[in-house]
C-alpha cells in the first residue's frame, strides 16, 4: 500500500518501490559476501604449510607432529581444488615442464588424529578452520547410528557442512569436515553376533563411500524431523576428511606388537628402546587402528595417520598464558569489563598445571581447575570497590580444596 511519494532521480518514488530496492541492493550485498566467504585465492597466495603451521602456533601449543600433518593436508587439498578447476577462478595453468605428470590426478588425503584426551585434536581443527576459505564443519561421531535405528545418519553430516556454506552446494562440494570422536565406532567385537553393531561397525561401513567420494542426497534440515523435504545433490569426492580420536588403551597394542620377538635361532627383541606409554604413539600403524576395531576398509580410506601426545609441564603452562585465547587472559578481559585489573602469581600456573597432571585431564581440564579457583573471586570483585585483584598460590590452593573436583 502506497503511504508517501518521494522525490526520486526521475519523477517521484513510492514507499513500496523505496523497500523494493533497498531489499534488493541488501540482498545483492550478503550474495557478494557469501561469494567472498569461499571464493578460494590465487595459487600463490595459498597459504603454505610453514604459514600454516605458524598460524596454528599462536593458538596450539606443542604437537609439531600433528600441526606439519595437517597442514600439508590442508594445503594439498587446496591444490587439488585447483588442479581440478574447482576455484572460482577456475584451472590454474601451471607449468609442470614435466609431461609425465599433466594428466596425473590427485587422490585426496583423507586423515585421521589420535592422541588422549586434552591434547588438541578439535582445538587443532576449530584452528585451522579461522584461517580456511573453504566450508569447515566439525561433527560427532557418538550420534551416528546405522540407518534404520534411532540416531542421526551418517547423511547428517554434509547437512552441517551444506548449512555452514549457506546452501551453497558448489562451496560445500570443496570442503572440510573434521568428524571427533572417531574411535567411539570401533567394533565392539571380533565374534560375530545375533545382535547387530549399529553403532559402531554399522556405521564405519557406511562412511565407507563417504570418504573415498559418491553422489549423496542430502536433506537439508535433517531427514528424521522432516521427511518431506527436497533432497539436494551433494557429491563427496573432492571433501577432505579428517578424523580424530582418543584410541584409549592402543598403546598398549602397540606395545605388544613392538615387544613381538622375530622367528629363529637368533631370535631378539625388535630393538626399540624402552618407551613409556606417551611416546608409543608414534610408533602407532593402521594394523594397530584394525586391531583397536575399526575396520580395514574404512581405515584404507584414512591414508594420513598421525598423533598426539600428552602435553608435559611446561607445555600445559604456556597454554595458560601464551595463546591468543589463553584462559588467564580470558579472565582478565572478564574482569576488565567490570573495571578490576587481576594479577595472578606464577605459582598460581603451577598449582593448576599440577592438578591437571594429577587428575590426568590434559588441557581441556585446566580451565575447570582454574574455573574452581576464580568462582568466588568472580562472585565478589564486580561489587568490590577494589580496583586490583591478585591471585596467589595460597589462595589458589584454600580455593580449590573447597570444590568438588579434588574427589575426582
Amino acid at each position: 500500500m502506497v503511504k508517501y511519494l518521494v522525490p526520486g532521480p526521475v519523477g517521484n518514488l513510492c514507499n513500496e518501490c523505496a523497500d523494493a530496492v533497498h531489499y534488493a541492493v541488501k540482498n545483492a550485498e550478503e550474495a557478494e559476501k557469501k561469494e567472498a566467504r569461499f571464493s578460494l585465492p590465487d595459487l600463490e597466495d595459498l597459504p603454505k604449510p610453514k604459514e600454516i603451521v605458524s598460524f596454528l602456533d599462536q593458538y596450539v601449543i606443542g604437537q609439531d607432529e600433528a600441526k606439519k600433518s595437517i597442514a600439508v593436508a590442508v594445503y594439498n587439498h587446496y591444490k587439488r581444488l585447483y588442479s581440478k578447476g574447482l576455484s572460482k577462478t577456475g584451472t590454474v595453468d601451471v607449468e609442470l615442464n614435466n609431461p609425465e605428470i599433466e594428466d596425473v590426478e590427485l587422490d585426496k588425503s583423507n586423515m585421521i588424529m589420535i592422541g588422549p584426551t586434552g591434547t588438541g585434536k578439535t582445538l587443532l581443527a576449530k584452528s585451522v578452520a579461522r584461517l580456511l576459505k573453504v566450508p569447515f564443519t566439525i561433527v560427532d561421531a557418538t550420534v551416528f547410528t546405522q540407518a534404520g535405528y534411532v540416531g542421526e545418519d551418517v547423511e547428517s553430516i554434509l547437512s552441517r557442512l551444506l548449512q555452514v556454506a549457506d546452501y551453497d552446494v558448489e562451496a560445500a562440494e570443496r570442503g572440510i569436515v573434521f568428524i571427533d570422536e572417531v574411535d567411539k565406532l570401533s567394533r565392539k567385537a571380533d565374534n560375530p553376533s545375533i545382535t547387530r553393531d549399529v553403532g559402531g561397525e554399522g556405521v564405519q561401513q557406511s562412511l565407507l563411500k563417504l570418504l573415498e567420494g559418491t553422489d549423496v542426497n542430502v536433506p537439508p534440515q535433517g531427514g528424521r524431523k522432516h521427511p518431506e523435504q527436497k533432497m539436494i545433490l551433494v557429491n563427496t569426492e573432492n571433501i577432505l576428511f579428517i578424523c580424530g580420536g582418543a584410541f584409549d588403551g592402543i598403546e598398549r597394542k602397540v606395545a605388544q606388537r613392538l615387544n613381538t620377538r622375530m622367528v629363529g635361532f637368533n631370535s631378539v627383541s625388535r630393538g626399540h628402546k624402552k618407551e613409556d606409554g606417551d611416546d608409543l604413539l608414534k610408533y602407532a600403524t593402521p594394523a594397530d587402528l584394525r586391531a583397536y576395531g575399526l575396520i580395514p576398509e574404512l581405515i584404507g580410506r584414512l591414508p594420513v595417520l598421525t598423533y598426539l601426545t600428552p602435553l608435559d609441564a611446561p607445555s600445559l603452562k604456556r597454554i595458560l598464558t601464551e595463546p591468543k585465547n589463553a584462559i588467564s587472559k580470558q579472565y582478565k578481559k572478564l574482569l576488565g569489563m567490570d573495571g578490576v585489573e587481576l594479577k595472578i602469581d606464577p605459582g598460581v600456573y603451577d598449582f593448576v598445571v599440577e592438578k591437571a597432571i594429577e587428575f590426568r585431564v590434559g588441557a581441556r581440564g585446566l580451565r575447570s581447575i582454574f574455573e574452581s579457583i576464580m568462582t568466588d573471586a568472580m562472585f565478589e570483585a564486580p561489587s568490590s570497590d577494589k580496583k586490583t585483584l591478585r591471585v596467589t598460590r595460597k589462595y589458589a590452593e584454600a580455593h580449590f580444596r573447597a570444590t568438588a573436583l579434588q574427589l575426582g
